[in-house]
């Protein structure tokens, strides 16, 4: 991929022209976007994982996307990309058979493998395994910063190394989101996230013989998924699914609310006041957060309805919702089995759960401030005492503290100031293109024809 320099290719000064912390999906759009515009950058990728695998946790069998195809990497910005979807489907000779299926939404599984496909064009850029830690000023000419140090660590053999860049994106994603009281320091703990779920539930179950209770604690669309999952794969266990609302809920994908992630949204979201923000936000969480999509439902509810066919007594089942009940820890038996402190989310009322379980497995989402910790070196530079982010995505450090053409930039961790699309991957591929214009080309250069079309 000649456009993004040599697997090494920094300038005299061993300075690369953008370093992206992280080689998730956007990372990724951003390094399609390089390539699509044809941009002679020198760019490096570091990468926590030892492969590309997106939510390699929750690649379940049958899951599909809850979004089009046609939000890929590159579509929306440029049709005729090569890293389109469909020209996916057409180099592993699946699209024909791909349109019989009538279908938008692909199994999760194949997109993973689109994305694999897209991120093996770029392998020689990309540094498997660095999980960075920190970043620092590097250089400075008149007092301004110009460059950044990036040091990070090989997860396998904690051997540190320091690279430097002018320009920097931030792209970890999600940190797993463990509820406190449900959170602890013994590696024996019962307590599964649901990120990790496809890689260790095979493990902690791999007795066919022995029969486990199994708790599943969330309202969403990974809780659902899970329990559906279990269901299907193991016969001998008990699940119970525990959700603080009074029932699970649907995602609203009508055609109108799915406008909220049209790329221009994000325009007006980002003008308007943080109280009208955070308003909008809290209005359009049923696309997106604790609820479920409404087939998965329908599917759930026949699996519920067909245990009444056989036994009345809902106690006796083997597969359960019980919705209001928040939970806020466990007591842990002698016999390693653990009960559950539950507290009814309508009356306030505190209980321990009928059953001892297991295993818990926790849909409770992901935190999203892994920049914090690793800008913390860059704090003094700021314009105020919190990033604020520009509509770019940039970081607002002083003027007179951080040069033009040097900066830091932040994907996925910027909901609250960009809307609901910024953690999902809806606008990725415009997303991708506003990036590399805002990192490598200059005003005149923005409009011009030709190979830089952004």
């Amino acid at each position: 991929m000649p456009a993004q320099g040599a697997p090494n290719g920094v300038d005299s000064d061993g300075v690369y022209d953008l370093v992206c912390v992280g080689f998730g999906p956007a990372s990724l759009a951003i390094a399609v976007a390089i390539h699509d515009n044809c941009i002679p950058a020198r760019v490096l990728y570091l990468e926590r994982q030892h492969e590309f695998k997106w939510h390699g946790g929750m690649l379940l069998p049958d899951a599909r996307m809850q979004i089009s195809f046609l939000k890929d990497l590159a579509t929306l910005r440029d049709p005729r990309s090569h890293f389109t979807f469909l020209n996916y489907l057409k180099s592993k000779n699946r699209l024909v058979a791909f349109t019989n299926l009538s279908t938008f939404l692909p199994l999760r599984e194949e997109y993973n493998d689109y994305l694999t496909w897209c991120a093996s064009h770029f392998d020689q850029y990309v540094r498997y395994s660095q999980e960075t830690l920190r970043i620092f000023p590097a250089k400075s000419v008149h007092g301004r910063v110009v460059a950044w140090d990036i040091l990070s660590k090989n997860v396998g053999t904690n051997e540190m190394t320091t690279v430097c860049a002018r320009h920097v994106v931030v792209a970890v994603g999600g940190k797993p989101k463990v509820p406190t009281a449900l959170s602890g320091p013994s590696p024996n703990s019962p307590v599964v996230h649901s990120s990790s779920y496809s890689h260790t539930i095979p493990k902690m179950l791999a007795d066919k013989h022995k029969s486990s209770h199994v708790a599943v604690i969330g309202g969403g669309q990974s809780a659902a998924e899970i329990f559906n999952d279990l269901q299907n794969r193991f016969d001998n266990i008990c699940v119970s699914l525990y959700t603080g609302d009074s029932a699970l809920r649907p995602s609203d994908d009508s055609p109108f609310v799915n406008e909220i992630f049209d790329p221009d949204r994000v325009d007006e979201f980002y003008d308007l006041p943080s109280e009208a923000r955070e308003e909008t936000l809290q209005r359009n969480k049923s696309t997106n957060y604790g609820v479920v999509r409404p087939e998965l439902l329908d599917r759930l509810y026949e699996l519920m309805y067909h245990q009444r066919l056989h036994e009345p007594d809902e106690s006796k089942w083997q597969y359960k919702i019980i919705p209001r009940r928040e939970v806020i820890g466990y007591d842990k038996q002698e016999d390693g089995r653990a009960r559950l402190k539950l507290r009814d989310t309508l009356n306030g009322d505190r209980m321990l759960s009928d059953t001892a379980f297991d295993l818990m497995i926790v849909g409770t989402g992901y935190i999203r401030n892994a920049h914090v910790a690793m800008l913390e070196s860059t704090k003094d530079l700021l314009e105020t005492d919190k990033y604020d982010i520009g509509r770019d995505y940039r970081v607002k450090y002083r003027k007179d503290a951080v040069a033009d053409n040097c900066g830091i930039w932040l994907q996925g961790c910027c909901q609250e100031s960009h809307g609901l699309s910024d953690t999902l991957l809806s606008i990725l591929a415009v997303r991708g293109g506003e990036m590399v214009k805002s990192i490598f080309l200059k005003p005149q250069e923005q409009s011009v024809g030709g190979c830089k079309q952004l």
